[in-house]
């Protein structure tokens, strides 16, 4: 299963990361091309704050510390193109949507919502996050 993180770049003011990851993960989980074809959980993406008086800080509902990244592993079928076309989706949505950078193996791009008006930006950054899988007699890619 291939598996991407995505965060928020950068955050506005008065909004947090989680409450943006949690509004991007009922999206996803609603949209009916991916519902079923990806396992999510929103967590951290290192150790607490320096500042926090101790490791396990009590939670608030929304916006505590740490919650920054939405991990997410999706069904093989599933290709990279539903996925960035259903997040560009969330995005324009949004009155003033985040950027968001997504990793996948190594690999990260940023997604704004004028990526979805480039088809050449749509075509490399799909490239670059679709999971590469050897084809049949292909054995550079060159003609």
């Amino acid at each position: 299963m291939p598996e991407y993180a995505l965060r928020v770049d950068p955050v506005r003011p008065g909004d947090g990361p989680e409450a943006e990851l949690r509004s991007l993960l009922r999206w996803l989980k609603e949209d009916e091309a991916l519902g079923r074809d990806v396992r999510a959980v929103i967590g951290s993406d290192g150790p607490p704050p320096p500042s926090a008086p101790d490791p396990a800080p009590p939670a608030t509902p929304m916006g505590s510390p740490g919650f920054d990244v939405l991990q997410l592993a999706v069904g093989s079928g599933l290709s990279a193109a539903s996925l960035v076309f259903s997040v560009l989706q969330w995005q324009a949505s949004r009155r003033r949507a985040p950027a968001l950078t997504v990793t996948r193996a190594g690999y990260e791009v940023r997604l704004t919502g004028d990526a979805a008006e480039d088809p050449e930006v749509l075509r490399r950054i799909v490239a670059a996050l679709e999971p590469q899988q050897p084809r049949d007699g292909d054995d550079d890619g060159a003609s």
